[in-house]
Order: C-alpha cells, then structure tokens, then sequence
C-alpha cells in the first residue's frame, strides 16, 4: 500500500537542507579536532566523538531524505529510514552517556567506574539501537511514512497497523527517558559543585576569588545549564508532532511547527560543534591561528602555543574543583 505523498513547503525542505550540512560539518569539525590535537584530546571528549558520528550519520541520511522527496516503500526509502533510525537512536543513548559520565566523574568522584563505564556505553549505545532497527527492518515497519511524525525523510511506515508502537521503540520513548535523565543529571552536578564552592570558599576564600578559579567556574556552570536546554529545545518539537498526530490534529502539519522540527532533529551536531568547539577557547584559538596561517605563512605559531600552555596551567590549577576539562577548560 502507497500512501499519497505530502507535500512539504520548498522553504522549509532549503531551511532542512542547509541545518543538515551545518551538522555534518559541525560533526566533522569535533571529530577532526579530536583526532588532529592529542594534547587536546580528553575522555568526555571522546565520548562527545562518538555522539558526534551518529550526529553525522543522522544529518546525512535526513539529507538524503528530504533530497529525494520519496513517496513510496522503495528500497532507499527504507535504507534512509534504518539509518537515520539506527543513528538517532544511537545520538539519544550517546547524549545521556556523556552525562553519566560527568556525573560518576564530578559527584561520585570516581574517574575509574567512569572510565570503566565507557566500555557498558559502547555496548548498549550500538548494540541496543542496532538491534531495534534490524527487527524493524526484519518486520518491515521501516518506510515511507508520508511526513506524518517526520519532515520529508522516512521512518516508520504510517500503514503498519501498530506504527505508533514502533515509534516508540525506535525512537520517541528514549527521547522521553532522555527528556528526564539529562536535567537531572546536571542538576545533580550543578548542586555537587556548587556545594563544593561553597566549602572551598569557607576554608579558602582566597584561592576562590582568583580570577582563573571564577572563569572556569563561570563556564563549566552555563554549559552544565545549557548542555540539556540545548538537547530539549531542539527535540521538543518532533515531540510536539507526535502527540498531535496521536490525537488526530491538524496542527501537526503547521508550516512552522514543520520547519523548527526538521531542524530539531538535524541540527544536533551544529548545537554540539557551536558549545564544545567554537566555544572552547583553546580549540578556537587553533583554529583561527588555522585560518590565518592559510592566509598568512608569517602568523606567529608562538604565540598560540604560548596562549595553549597558560591554558593548562589554569586548568591543572583549578584541578582541585572537581571540573573536568570537558567543562572547565572551554
């Protein structure tokens, strides 16, 4: 059964697009970074990579989707949809991962259960969405699912008589476990390092009030509060369509509320390279020293690998905080 194919505004499919290259650039720029930079290299980091991969697998299979337009069950349809199904399911355990990991690092102050963890991390962040996509696929629940709960790419097919259960599975009921793990978890990590400012002050009120202990601070405290409103701003409104084509509504097809979730879901890595790479001033500086020695062979190596070093010394300074430098050295 072919359903008829809906069509979803050339604007909105441009603005999707372009969120689409954003992200695997963005992606490709936290993976490459990474990989360029030992020095730089950290485990949160690497954790960040591996989200990064499935970030870029999503944007380019979302791509690849919205591109082609499909409008029936064929065989690419359905390889788009098992892969952005595979990747986005990954992202969701990826995402909580990493906030596992600051957790059992910050407040439990155990860097070997974390590190330990991480192979627990690899396991079930493949595996278990592997697992579910190849039983959807096996089951033939992946396909054309005429933009119902998705903006132009496939998903699950909208014909399948239990279609909202697999959506479920094979994607909104992480994001809902997502939706409640992520704040508390920084909420707990907040409050941990809070506390221990507040102790640390008691004991020490001069080490506290040196500038390099309030920068790294300052920081690390935003992006623990923006790292889950990042994740929910984006995520919220493929939930938002979910529950209106559970009941019934018209809104779901809203041209706006279209466009933002087509975004949501493709401009994940985007939101990632933004926070952990251009906003991490060691990396940016290596980066702008980049583009200018593209245009400059005489631009002073120096002076970056100077501004590097007196990074870590603030960094190996302010170890005694409990910040990783996942956060405390953006």
């Amino acid at each position: 059964m072919d359903l008829p194919p809906v069509d979803i505004p050339t604007y909105v499919e441009i603005i999707i697009l372009v969120s689409c290259i954003l992200s695997f650039l963005g992606s490709f720029l936290i993976i490459t970074t990474y990989i360029t930079w030992p020095e730089l290299r950290t485990k949160p980091r690497q954790l960040l990579v591996f989200l990064s991969v499935t970030d870029m697998l999503s944007a380019i299979s979302y791509f690849y989707g919205v591109f082609m337009s499909f409008d029936s069950n064929s065989w690419d349809c359905v390889t788009q949809g098992a892969v952005s199904t595979f990747a986005n399911t990954s992202s969701f355990f990826w995402t909580v991962a990493v906030a596992i990991y600051l957790y059992v690092v910050i407040v439990k102050a155990d860097k070997k259960v974390a590190d330990g963890l991480v192979v627990w991390f690899h396991l079930i962040c493949w595996c278990v969405p592997l697992l579910i996509t190849v039983t959807a696929v096996a089951l033939k629940k992946i396909g054309y699912d005429a933009s119902a709960v998705s903006v132009g790419w496939c998903w699950i097919r909208i014909d399948a008589a239990d279609h909202m259960l697999w959506m479920l599975l094979t994607g909104k009921i992480w994001e809902f476990i997502a939706y409640i793990s992520l704040p508390v978890l920084y909420i707990l990590i907040k409050v941990h390092i809070h506390t221990a400012h507040s102790a640390l002050a008691e004991y020490c009120p001069l080490l506290v009030r040196t500038s390099s202990y309030q920068s790294s601070s300052s920081i690390a405290d935003k992006k623990l509060t923006f790292i889950p409103i990042i994740f929910i701003i984006l995520r919220i409104w493929s939930t938002v369509r979910f529950i209106l084509a559970i009941c019934n509504s018209p809104a779901v097809w809203n041209p706006t509320l279209v466009a933002l979730h087509g975004i949501g879901n493709t401009f994940q890595g985007g939101a990632n390279c933004i926070m952990f790479v251009l906003c991490t001033e060691v990396i940016r500086k290596r980066l702008l020293y980049c583009l200018c020695c593209c245009r400059d062979s005489s631009f002073p190596m120096h002076n970056l690998s100077h501004q590097t070093s007196v990074n870590s010394d603030v960094w190996n300074q302010n170890r005694v905080d409990s910040l990783p430098p996942f956060l405390a050295q953006e």
